[in-house]
């Protein structure tokens, strides 16, 4: 008899599923799109991403649980990025960046890659890692 392979786990990221929707958009939103994405693993190479393909929307948590352990959000529209922070209203947010009028949610419209390069930016992807998720589950390697 022969021991049962165990299952493979799934991919924290979804490399193709994201190029999918980003082949959808315009070329310098899909840019946008892509850049934003990248600075996300950077700020976390733990990332869960879970690609919603049909709503053009790409959560991001410590673990794949959206109502739990997501912290932020990726949706293009027509000329920008909106990249989401699920407790943004309860980030600090010194340059003022955030909008929204949401009890917990806001968002940051990136127009451009120097949006997405502004370090505020990379700031308040490193507070909203920390706030109200659970640790990120350690990388296997």
């Amino acid at each position: 008899m022969s021991a049962r392979k165990a299952a493979k786990p799934a991919p924290r990221q979804n490399v193709a599923a994201f190029k999918r929707v980003a082949d959808q958009l315009d070329p310098p939103v899909a840019k946008i799109a892509l850049r934003a994405r990248a600075l996300i693993i950077e700020v976390l190479p733990e990332v869960f991403e879970v690609v919603w393909e049909r709503q053009r929307n790409t959560g991001y948590g410590t673990g794949p649980k959206k109502q739990t352990e997501h912290f932020a959000w990726l949706m293009p529209a027509k000329a920008h990025v909106s990249l989401g922070f699920n407790y943004g209203a309860e980030l600090p947010d010194p340059q003022g960046l955030l909008e929204g009028t949401g009890a917990k949610f806001r968002h940051v419209k990136l127009a451009s890659i120097a949006d997405v390069e502004r370090p505020a930016i990379k700031a308040l992807l490193r507070a909203a890692t920390k706030h109200r998720v659970p640790p990120p589950q350690p990388l296997k390697r």
